[in-house]
């Protein structure tokens, strides 16, 4: 009975790292989106689309070792709100701290529009990556309340491929929003929306809205922001072992 846990951007699986050593269990799976500190396939467009649909071969390969509890993150909460909605088949339970993506009122913060916007965006990542990785990591740090350690880590794996699969995830998905929240109503499965309350890039009350239409229970962290996995990892894997205990 495995429990995915799916990354956001930029980002690796490592950003689960913390939490995943807080778990009791030891049947979990932290998968890595093509392009985010490994290759980048052939032919792979990097759109919203195929990364769901990437996600959803790999959850019908893992479903062989049992029923799945998915677990998402920023762009991972997005493609995992997109799998319920879609393929609801494929898991026993889902948690999300996306759910202002699965709202129709949702719209995309500064830095995401820099992304979206031709040149902008490709001259924030070649600024970006002119910096070594000690100026990012501090500028993490002092921005979202990220450990310094962790946003070494978390800042390492950034390269030039990955800030390419960035532009074109976001160029893909300008009005995700309107386009997702139609189908993201009634999900059959037992889903938990986490609203971290100092997130800055995700509306609370639209994830409230999101999580009435779709049927599932919220948690707050309060006085945690965007990345709380990394900000508090004992207190993260609490919350979902306590939501799993009730399945």
């Amino acid at each position: 009975m495995p429990a995915v846990f799916v990354h956001g951007v930029p980002e690796t699986p490592a950003v689960w790292n913390a939490l995943r050593a807080e778990l009791h269990r030891d049947d979990v799976i932290a998968v890595q989106l093509p392009g985010f500190g490994c290759a980048r396939p052939n032919g792979f467009g990097a759109t919203k689309e195929e990364y769901v649909e990437w996600l959803v071969g790999e959850l019908e390969v893992i479903k062989a070792q049992g029923p799945i509890d998915l677990v998402g993150h920023d762009w991972g909460a997005g493609f995992t709100i997109r799998l319920v909605s879609t393929r609801p088949d494929l898991v026993r339970s889902w948690a999300t701290d996306g759910g202002a993506l699965g709202n129709v009122k949702f719209e995309w913060h500064d830095f995401a529009k820099i992304w979206q916007t031709p040149g902008e965006g490709e001259q924030f990542w070649t600024d970006t990556l002119a910096q070594s990785l000690e100026e990012r990591a501090a500028a993490y740090a002092a921005l979202f309340g990220v450990p310094l350690e962790a946003s070494i880590e978390l800042n390492r794996p950034i390269d030039q491929t990955m800030a390419d699969c960035i532009l074109d995830l976001y160029r893909s998905a300008p009005n995700v929003g309107k386009e997702w929240a139609p189908d993201f109503v009634d999900i059959p499965k037992p889903g938990r929306i986490i609203i971290a309350s100092d997130d800055p890039f995700l509306s609370s009350d639209q994830a409230r809205e999101s999580a009435e239409r779709a049927g599932a229970t919220v948690s707050d962290f309060d006085g945690l922001g965007h990345w709380w996995m990394l900000q508090d990892p004992a207190r993260g894997a609490a919350l979902l072992e306590a939501f799993w205990a009730t399945l």
